[in-house]
């Protein structure tokens, strides 16, 4: 068993999200009998210290770590002392890579909250190889992007195999209900992404391909349907819209297939989109959510006029969803599934916090804990070994169980 100081360890604690994870995991080890030598780090003593102050009791024991995301050595150093390393760190593609790096030396296991695909492309090529022989397992999207949708798969997959013996080949998702608000760490991302891709025709290439996280050797040649527009959808006898978040989502799900042997099949096929109504209303929420997000992207990729909205107009870096808020947010997706004999399945993955702040932080400590105790490494036992995973891939029914059970996730079958 790899002796370590710690089993876990938050970087980035005082970030917007880490903090609620960090008060998530102080009050979950406050009243779980599962107990694990944990820690806070980041770059400022002082900011620890005061987000410690804040845990009462529970953080009186909470050991601080001092590493800055851009001192290779502290980082080394960091990952040297711990199991598991879980990352709040962004934007990923500007602050993420000497973490993975650090982690993928040591052998320590990863995983984080980016939906950041340019970035995840890149550490894959540039690090995976180096991963599996080090033992590191490296787990990108453990928040709202792409646990749902990824977990919301792999569940619906399961059941189609329980009750028709074949995968369902053909899957959509569509957003029901989707209330929460942004931080600036989100916003700061999105941005940032949509410049390099503005910069770079190589890039653009990248994100319009649904394989792109995808092995070479995937195997997958199925067409696969981009929703860009407003457009009527049979499956739910409603309109639909673009769904900000399916650029990611879909290409993770498509390499949890392609890791998985193509367990949902060699024709997969998957989209996102976002459900509008029926009728005229639904046609021009629809068309109203179209001409928002073309606004935003042409807004976005203007330095100046990006600059305008960071300042003015968009949370900043460390400001997001009062708690209050994240209390009253929630998400409702809806999963459709096909198999090639035309049975049909459907499933709901609801959430019952703000889906990127407060259902963000419980998935992703699940997602830490999942790595720390469900997968942990251990002499003579064999398990998923070191190389880059998502949530499908790394892990299973626990990490589910774990979500129903103390992350307020829901899967249910329709």
């Amino acid at each position: 068993m790899l002796q370590t100081d710690y089993d876990l360890v938050v970087f980035g604690a005082t970030s917007f999200v880490g903090q609620i994870l960090t008060k998530y995991l102080a009050e979950y080890f406050a009243t779980r009998h599962e107990q694990l030598r944990w820690a806070i780090a980041g770059r400022s003593q002082q900011k620890l210290q005061q987000l410690k102050d804040t845990l009462g009791s529970s953080g009186e024991s909470l050991p601080i770590l001092i590493a800055d995301a851009g001192n290779q050595d502290e980082l080394n150093a960091l990952c040297a002392q711990t199991r598991v390393v879980v990352s709040t760190v962004g934007p990923y593609a500007l602050y993420g890579e000497p973490l993975i790096q650090a982690c993928v030396a040591n052998g320590t296991d990863y995983c984080d909250l980016t939906g950041e695909t340019q970035w995840i492309k890149k550490m894959i090529r540039k690090y995976e190889s180096q991963a599996q022989h080090s033992g590191a397992r490296i787990v990108h999207c453990c928040g709202f992007d792409s646990v749902p949708s990824d977990m919301g798969v792999y569940y619906l997959q399961q059941q189609a195999q329980q009750q028709f013996g074949q995968p369902a080949t053909r899957v959509s998702m569509r957003v029901k209900t989707l209330k929460g608000g942004a931080s600036g760490g989100t916003v700061a991302s999105l941005i940032n992404v949509i410049q390099e891709a503005a910069a770079d025709p190589a890039l653009r290439k990248d994100l319009l391909n649904p394989y792109v996280l995808c092995p070479e050797d995937h195997g997958n040649t199925q067409r696969q349907v981009y929703i860009k527009t407003a457009k009527f959808d049979p499956d739910f006898n409603a309109w639909i819209a673009p769904f900000v978040m399916a650029a990611v989502n879909e290409r993770v799900v498509h390499r949890s297939n392609a890791l998985s042997g193509n367990a949902y099949g060699s024709n997969f096929s998957y989209n996102e989109a976002m459900l509008t109504g029926q009728g005229l209303k639904g046609r021009l929420k629809a068309l109203g959510i179209v001409s928002g997000l073309a606004a935003f992207m042409l807004a976005a990729v203007n330095k100046p006029v990006s600059q305008l909205m960071e300042r003015y107009m968009l949370p900043k870096p460390g400001e997001g969803p009062t708690p209050e808020q994240q209390l009253a947010g929630r998400f409702d997706l809806r999963f459709v599934g096909k198999t090639e004999a035309g049975q049909l399945l459907r499933i709901k993955v609801t959430g019952d916090r703000d889906p990127g702040y407060g259902s963000t932080g419980k998935m992703l400590g699940q997602a830490a804990l999942s790595l720390a105790l469900d997968h942990r490494k251990q002499e003579g036992q064999t398990g998923r070994a070191g190389g880059f995973w998502t949530p499908a891939t790394m892990f299973d029914d626990r990490f589910i169980q774990r979500l129903s059970d103390h992350a307020g996730i829901e899967f249910q079958q329709l």
